[in-house]
């Protein structure tokens, strides 16, 4: 039997394959790339417990002119962690800091036409506002025909939009794996809806200190994001 990627890993291709522009896999490691999009998971390749032979997937990043990005759960030879997200499911109830601060935002899905819009706020919130018309026009034509994804707004009672979040259903509850807020009372809003939108949510967070009760998630798992040599 081959090496296959651990679920949380896999959770994480079915939720970002669909939107990238390329996808490809060899012994057990999954490679996305989305040239002229910032977003680390849309740009990486997802790698197996025993890692394989990197060689052919590192060159195809070379070849895309992306850098040599790989998604993991354990620490890769020769490779520098860039960042890390913690995967689990978000229990009903949970607060985020910040709450109940959030009874005033209102949150509403929105179509294709107002995706610029919400990638700006996505970007904003975190801090690379210069790549909101890449990832506008990225996700417009990637999202057209996708019944399953239902990207959220939130705005403040000033009508200003503070929270973009991509829910995709996923069985019986749905997934949150690209979102952002620029406050944690748009943060809260925005994942409570999105928990309501099935039976649980499988969410992706930079720290578990964005909430205000200990053990807000469950199942979770560190995702590591780390660059190694170019090919």
């Amino acid at each position: 039997m081959g090496a296959v990627l651990p679920p949380v890993l896999t959770e994480l291709t079915e939720y970002f394959a669909p939107l990238s522009t390329f996808q490809r896999e060899e012994a057990g490691a999954v490679t996305l790339l989305t040239p002229g999009v910032n977003v680390l998971g849309l740009n990486a390749t997802y790698l197996p417990q025993v890692v394989p032979d990197l060689r052919s997937a590192l060159a195809w990043h070379t070849a895309h002119k992306l850098p040599p990005l790989l998604a993991s759960l354990s620490s890769v030879a020769g490779a520098r962690k860039m960042a890390t997200l913690e995967v689990g499911t978000l229990g009903a109830g949970t607060l985020l800091l910040g709450e109940p601060n959030d009874a005033d935002i209102v949150v509403e899905q929105i179509s294709r036409l107002h995706l610029p819009q919400w990638a700006g706020v996505l970007t904003a919130a975190h801090g690379t506002p210069e790549w909101a018309t890449p990832l506008a026009r990225h996700l417009a034509a990637r999202l057209e025909g996708q019944r399953g994804y239902l990207p959220l707004l939130a705005y403040n009672p000033a009508g200003e939009a503070v929270g973009a979040l991509l829910w995709q259903a996923s069985g019986t509850g749905g997934a949150a794996h690209l979102w952002g807020a620029l406050d944690a009372a748009a943060a809260g809003a925005l994942l409570r809806t999105a928990a309501a939108l099935g039976q649980h949510l499988r969410v992706s967070v930079p720290d578990l200190s964005i909430f205000a009760t200990d053990g807000p998630l469950s199942a979770v798992e560190t995702v590591n994001f780390s660059l190694t040599e170019p090919i």
